[in-house]
C-alpha cells in the first residue's frame, strides 16, 4: 500500500475517511462536510464510539467512511493503529483501491502527526496479504488490494517524517510474517539463513555459520536437536552498526529461537500440535524483522541478532532422552524431553551473544505451554535477570502494543534443575506446572551475568483470526516491541 502526504484533499480520492467523536461531532478537516453529512450522522446505529465505521454513499461530498474516535482525549498511539487497521478492513470489504483520510485533529496529549503515522502503520500491518500459493483463480475472488491511502494534514513535514518510519516497522513486520507464514517444506534453516541476506542492501552485515561452523565452536545444544533432521543447522549472526560499532556498553543483542519446524522429535507431539509448529522459528523472525526495521530507518543503534535455526526431526539419528548434551558453554544438559527442544538451543544462543560483550540481551522464543497457562492470551512472559532492563522492556511492551507480564526466576528454579549425571537437567520435574520459569532459570545460566530479559511469545506467532491490525495467519509478534525497545536506547 502506497500512503502519500497531501496538503489538501483530492478530487478523485475514492474514499474520504472522516473522523467523528462521541456526541457525533466531526473532527478536522471533516467538520467541514457537516452539511454534506447532516442526515448520515443522525443514524442511531453510529455515535461516533471508538472503533465504529459507517459507510455514506450518494452523499453531496462523495463516498465518505465515518470512524468513531470515542473521547479524543484519550486517544493514544495503539488506539490510532487500531484505527488505521479498521479503515483498512472496511475499505476491502468495499473493495475500494483508494482513500485519503481527513486530518487536522486536536487530540490533546497526541500530537496529530503521531496519530496520523500511526493510522498510517495500522492500515499498512492490516493491507498484508500472504498469496504466494494461491492460484491465479482464487486470486481473482479476493478483494483488490488497496492501492492508496491519502493522509491530509497541514503538518506534512512532521507526517512524512513519522510515515517514513511507520513504513519500516511495517515492513520488518511482515517480513517477519513471511517467513512465519511459509510452509515448513520450503523453509527449512539453509533457506531461512539465505532469505536474511536480503538484508544486506539496507546495511546490516549477515554472517552465517554451517554444520562445519558449529562443530568446530562446540555448538552442541545446536548440533543435538538438529541432529534428526536432514536439513542441517545454521547460527546466523546479523548487525546493524547505527552507531558504527562505538555504542557505549556494546551492542545491544537480539536472539531468536529459530525452530523452523518441531515434531517434537522422539518425544512426538501430537498432529493437533503439530499444526502451527511452522511458527516455532517466530522469535527469529522477529529479531530479522526488527533489524530490518531498524536498518531501514537508519536507526542510531548498534544491534546484533543471533538465530540457531534448526529443524527438530524424529529418525534414527535423533538426540534422545537420557543423552548427556555438551553446550557451547562447555557445561553439559541430561536431556528428558526432546520437545523442549527450544531451550537446548537457546542456551549456545545466548552465550554465543554474551560472549559479544553486548550491553544488554532479549531473547524471544515460542518456548513453553505452560506460560500461556498462566498470562493467556493478552500477555507474554517475561522473565529478566535484571530489574532496571524488565522495567524498560515493559515499558517497550507498552508503547508497541506487545504487552508483557513480568514472572518469577531465581536461583530456587535453578536448584530443581540439578542432575546427578550432568551439571543441569533440561527440565524440571514438575516441568508441567512451572516450565516457563524453570527454562527461563536454565537458560539464565547461560547469559555471563550479562542483563538480560527473555520473552516467552508462545502462542503469539499466529493470530488465529482478523484482529485489528493482522489479518489470521502470522502476527509478526515482537518486532514492534524490540523496535520499540531500540528507540528507548538511541
Amino acid at each position: 500500500m502506497q500512503i502519500d502526504v497531501l496538503a489538501k484533499p483530492a478530487a478523485a480520492a475514492g474514499v474520504s475517511v472522516v473522523f467523528v467523536s462521541e456526541g457525533r461531532k466531526l473532527l478536522g478537516l471533516g467538520a467541514a462536510l457537516g452539511a454534506a453529512l447532516q442526515k448520515a450522522l443522525k443514524a442511531p446505529a453510529f455515535t461516533g464510539k471508538r472503533g465504529e465505521t459507517m459507510d455514506v454513499a450518494g452523499s453531496d461530498a462523495g463516498r465518505v467512511l465515518l470512524v468513531g474516535v470515542g473521547d479524543p482525549k484519550t486517544m493514544s498511539a495503539i488506539r490510532a493503529r487500531k484505527l488505521g487497521g479498521k479503515i483498512t478492513a472496511h475499505l476491502l470489504r468495499l473493495r475500494e483501491p483508494k482513500a485519503q483520510v481527513l486530518g487536522g485533529m486536536d487530540f490533546g496529549k497526541l500530537d496529530e502527526a503521531v496519530f496520523l503515522g500511526n493510522v498510517a502503520l495500522g492500515a499498512s500491518l492490516r493491507a498484508y496479504r500472504f498469496g504466494k500459493y494461491i492460484s491465479a483463480a482464487k486470486k481473482g475472488e479476493e478483494p483488490a488490494e488497496i492501492a492508496s491511502l491519502g493522509l491530509v494534514t497541514a503538518a506534512r513535514a512532521a507526517v512524512q517524517t513519522l510515515v517514513a518510519e511507520a513504513d519500516a516497522l511495517a515492513t520488518g513486520v511482515c517480513f517477519a510474517r513471511d517467513l512465519v507464514n511459509e510452509p515448513p517444506s520450503t523453509l527449512w534453516p539453509d533457506v531461512f539463513a539465505k532469505r536474511v541476506q536480503e538484508l544486506k542492501k539496507h546495511g546490516v552485515k549477515v554472517e552465517v555459520h554451517d554444520e562445519a561452523a558449529l562443530r568446530k565452536m562446540g555448538a552442541g545444544g545446536i548440533l543435538a536437536v538438529a541432529q534428526g533432521s536432514q536439513h542441517p543447522p545454521r547460527l546466523v549472526v546479523l548487525r546493524w552498526n547505527g552507531k558504527g560499532g562505538k555504542q557505549k556498553g556494546g551492542p545491544i543483542a537480539l536472539v531468536g529461537k529459530g525452530v523452523c519446524f518441531d515434531s517434537g522429535g522422539l518425544s512426538l507431539k501430537r498432529t493437533s500440535q503439530m499444526l502451527t509448529m511452522k511458527g516455532d522459528m517466530g522469535g527469529a523472525a522477529a529479531v530479522t524483522g526488527a533489524i530490518l526495521a531498524a536498518a531501514m530507518r537508519k536507526a542510531k543503534v548498534d544491534v546484533v541478532g543471533v538465530m540457531a535455526l534448526v529443524e527438530n526431526m524424529p529418525s534414527g539419528a535423533s538426540y534422545k532422552p537420557g543423552d548427556i548434551v555438551k553446550t557451547l558453554a562447555g557445561k553439559t544438559l541430561e536431556i528428558f524431553d526432546t520437545d523442549a527442544e527450544g531451550r537446548v538451543t537457546l542456551v549456545d544462543s545466548l552465550h554465543y551473544a554474551a560472549k559479544l560483550k553486548p550491553s544488554c540481551i532479549l531473547d524471544a522464543a515460542t518456548l513453553t505451554y505452560s506460560v500461556t497457562a498462566a498470562v493467556g492470551p493478552v500477555y507474554a512472559g517475561l522473565f529478566a535477570n535484571d530489574d532496571s532492563l524488565a522495567t524498560e522492556v515493559l515499558a517497550a511492551g507498552e508503547a508497541a502494543g506487545e504487552q508483557l507480564w513480568r514472572l518469577p526466576v531465581n536461583a530456587d528454579y535453578v536448584k530443581n534443575l540439578s542432575s546427578r549425571i550432568a551439571d543441569y537437567k533440561q527440565v524440571a520435574a514438575d516441568d508441567l506446572g512451572a516450565d516457563a520459569p524453570h527454562a527461563a532459570a536454565l537458560m539464565g545460566e547461560f547469559v555471563n551475568n550479562v542483563p538480560w530479559a527473555h520473552l516467552d511469545i508462545a502462542n503469539k506467532e499466529f493470530a488465529t483470526k482478523d484482529t485489528a491490525i493482522c489479518p489470521e495467519g502470522a502476527s509478526g509478534y515482537a518486532v514492534a516491541l524490540f523496535d520499540a525497545f531500540l528507540r528507548q536506547r538511541e
